[in-house]
């Protein structure tokens, strides 16, 4: 079996290691990289056969990892090491938006050292139409969608939602069920959070950071796109309106 791929998370965990050095690497013998080869695997989607494989997510492994990260940093003037796509685009999140994705990579470590993200079962669409995820990673994905389906919180959301006395539809495009489904649709509406986990922490979730939402507008809000895993309805109304007046 070939070593797997470093995934969107291992490589979130790794390059905040990087940057919290100063962008240098790490060697073998450093406490952070023993950590950080024990932390990895023990990740919730790592198979037997890989962690059976001799080096799999090893200190060596860890150590070149943080220097694939050192190297190919722009203000890097040696010789880089050589790193796929994966990698490159993971530098490119942690140095153009360093506070956010630092963030999430410690939330992603709270899942993991409290036990919880161990608890999560794997959610249908914790990865897109590809089999692929943004940035933040497919375990944050996995616990946001989780959190989402909480049947109580949704149902609060609703009836909070209902109490306006004004028609339950989709915050982003107005789309309403029972106009388009009758008595099929009554009272149907996706909740979404607003904020994404990897930027609220694992804060306990208010009907204030809640969006009903159709289920075309959820699913593109979770769709990852040029790196990004999540969006905000204000950001997606706004990408319905440039694309409307593209077409005009």
């Amino acid at each position: 079996m070939k070593t797997p791929a470093w995934t969107e998370d291992e490589l979130l965990l790794a390059g905040a290691l990087v940057v919290k050095n100063g962008w240098r690497e790490l060697r073998t013998g450093d406490l952070e990289v023993q950590d950080l080869s024990e932390l990895l695997r023990s990740l919730p989607f790592q198979s037997p056969e890989a962690l059976a494989l001799p080096g799999f997510r090893s200190t060596d492994s860890v150590s070149r990892k943080t220097s694939d990260f050192a190297t190919n940093h722009p203000a890097y003037q040696g010789k880089p090491t050589r790193c796929g796509e994966p990698t490159r685009r993971m530098i490119a999140a942690l140095n153009e938006r360093e506070a956010e994705m630092l963030h999430a990579a410690q939330t992603l470590r709270k899942g993991i050292d409290s036990g919880e993200l161990h608890l999560i079962p794997p959610q249908p669409d914790e990865t897109d139409d590809t089999g692929t995820t943004g940035v933040e990673g497919r375990l944050l994905r996995r616990w946001a969608l989780f959190r989402e389906r909480d049947p109580k919180l949704r149902k609060l959301k609703i009836q909070k939602a209902k109490s306006n006395g004004l028609p339950l539809q989709c915050e982003v495009c107005a789309f309403n069920f029972a106009d388009a489904y009758g008595a099929l649709g009554e009272d149907y509406i996706e909740v979404h959070h607003v904020t994404p986990l990897h930027i609220s922490g694992t804060r306990e979730t208010k009907l204030e950071d809640l969006a009903c939402l159709c289920a075309n507008c959820h699913r593109m809000c979770h769709r990852s796109h040029l790196g990004e895993s999540w969006r905000t309805p204000v950001a997606l109304r706004d990408e319905i309106r440039k694309s409307s007046q593209g077409t005009h």
